[in-house]
């Protein structure tokens, strides 16, 4: 750990409390976050760590207790006074705007701008390309962010936090989205902030990121200060049993699973890409799904895991070659409204763009895609949705003051699960799960596996994109991989280790 430069904290929190519609997100809970320390903030879903992090950076203003910045008292009435006093932060879910370029975006709120007032954007392009740069990213800062990945939209989050060259940074679950060379890239940008002595506050799920750069480790549970552990006093078992108040144990599944017949086949799939260099997406996908099976879908950034999915649901914009086969019969979805009435569902990568209606309750929203099933006579029966949306909060532990609460004011894991649960009401006969464990803690990822096995065990079929290989490894009973947009390995459950399927997803593959 480095020398701390100060006895004074960066940072003071004193009995923060915090409630949200009655459920109490923060209670009573008291940190020091020392200069130019890495300190790790941890907890399950709902621990209350992104709260505290948003009330640090002024996004939320109304909270009980006490907040001191370099011994100072303050409390911040929005982001602009954080910002002014020296803190920045990496929200964990993207505020971006999708029409805007990648560098309007960076400076967002804060243009640069020449004489008469013009807003100078080859200025700030030049300035958004150092940011990118120093992140050895090869976005173009000229593009619109609506255009980019979710892992190149990330990148484009870290880049505006670091243009404000903060003393304070908040990194909220940075790597989420990001391939495992991008997240090295990060690892290096943080070693060369704290040569320059910023002191940052790292949330994450990842045991191996936290006990890689942290300094002290904080523990929240159900809103509750646990404890504060030096890095090298602990383990990241004793860590995980503070954050959840349990043994988690491994993922293991009674028996092997035992695949029914094929539900779902791909036969020489392509997918255009109109006036790229590569000239398409998807080329020559071939396989087969099973009901009862999960089928892992591995690869690097752009190697075409989330466009495969789209494809499948009927949601590709470009030109389409190869069949699709669903109970045996051809298929070809135009929209995914006719992929949902064929038995096709699907759970994005990016939760609060694709998956949200942030306006909407926890009933609401699990309810939207089979409103038909709660009608009577063509009206919608408010009873009905409720029962309905209650027995989903059931079945996957949400946590939640009730249905009628905001859908934003559940975390990020529980937001996930209600997304899950619009989908398990349509009684698919094929579920696409694009990167669902993204910003979930361990307890809730272990609640998901053992609900997809109960699931593919009642003869479902799952096909599982994910960017953490152990997870593919741990419940997957087929991976395919990905690499350049072409399908390079395919291994059993029995034959896949990490090494062989890194070294099929950074395969070269031939041209068109």
């Amino acid at each position: 750990m480095p020398e701390l430069k100060s006895i004074i904290p960066a940072i003071a929190i004193r009995h923060v409390s915090k409630r949200f519609s009655g459920v109490v997100a923060l209670d009573d809970v008291s940190i020091d976050i020392m200069t130019g320390e890495l300190h790790a903030i941890c907890g399950e879903n709902g621990a209350g760590k992104s709260t505290l992090m948003k009330i640090l950076a002024g996004v939320i203003t109304q909270y009980e207790g006490e907040l001191r910045i370099r011994g100072m008292p303050r409390h911040f009435r929005d982001t602009r006074q954080a910002e002014e006093a020296g803190i920045s932060i990496i929200h964990q879910e993207l505020n971006l705007v999708d029409q805007l370029s990648a560098a309007a975006n960076i400076f967002l709120g804060r243009e640069m701008s020449g004489r008469g007032g013009w807003i100078h954007n080859r200025r700030m392009e030049q300035a958004a390309q150092q940011l990118l740069d120093e992140l050895e990213c090869p976005i173009d800062p000229r593009q619109p962010a609506g255009e980019l990945r979710v892992g190149d939209q990330q990148l484009i989050e870290i880049a505006k936090a670091l243009s404000l060259r903060s003393e304070i940074l908040i990194m909220d679950e940075p790597t989420s989205a990001l391939t495992e060379a991008e997240v090295e890239r990060l690892f290096r940008v943080i070693g060369r902030l704290r040569k320059r002595g910023v002191t940052i506050l790292y949330i994450s799920h990842k045991m191996d990121e936290v006990f890689r750069l942290a300094d002290r480790i904080t523990v929240l549970r159900d809103g509750q200060l646990v404890k504060t552990l030096p890095r090298h006093e602990t383990t990241r078992t004793e860590i995980t049993h503070l954050m959840v108040g349990r043994e988690i144990e491994s993922v293991h599944f009674p028996e092997p699973r035992q695949p029914g017949d094929v539900v779902l086949e791909v036969q020489g799939l392509s997918r255009a890409w109109p006036g790229h260099a590569r000239q398409w997406r998807l080329r020559d996908i071939h396989f087969q799904l099973h009901r009862g099976e999960v089928l892992g879908i591995a690869g690097l950034m752009g190697a075409g895991r989330t466009e495969l999915l789209e494809c499948l649901f009927g949601a590709a914009t470009d030109p389409l070659e190869g069949r699709i086969l669903l109970n045996g019969s051809l298929v070809l979805f135009r929209h995914p409204a006719e992929a949902l009435a064929a038995g096709i569902g699907l759970v994005g990568e990016d939760r609060k763009r694709l998956g949200l209606f942030a306006q909407l309750s926890v009933r609401d929203n699990i309810n939207v895609c089979t409103l038909h099933h709660t009608t009577t006579v063509g009206l919608l029966s408010g009873p009905r949705q409720r029962r309905q949306a209650e027995q989903s909060v059931e079945r996957l532990a949400i946590k939640t003051a009730g249905v009628e609460a905001p859908i934003t004011s559940l975390s990020g894991g529980n937001q996930q699960k209600c997304i899950l649960g619009r989908w398990l009401l349509t009684n698919p006969d094929v579920l696409l799960l694009d990167d669902p464990t993204r910003g979930v803690d361990v307890g809730a990822k272990a609640e998901l596996y053992r609900l997809m096995d109960q699931l593919c065990r009642q003869g479902l079929g799952i096909i599982l994109t994910s960017s953490e290989l152990p997870e593919l490894l741990a419940v997957c009973d087929r991976i395919l991989v990905l690499s350049e947009g072409r399908q390079t390995a395919e291994f059993r459950r029995n034959e896949a280790t990490e090494q062989k399927i890194m070294e099929a997803a950074t395969a070269r593959v031939g041209g068109a």
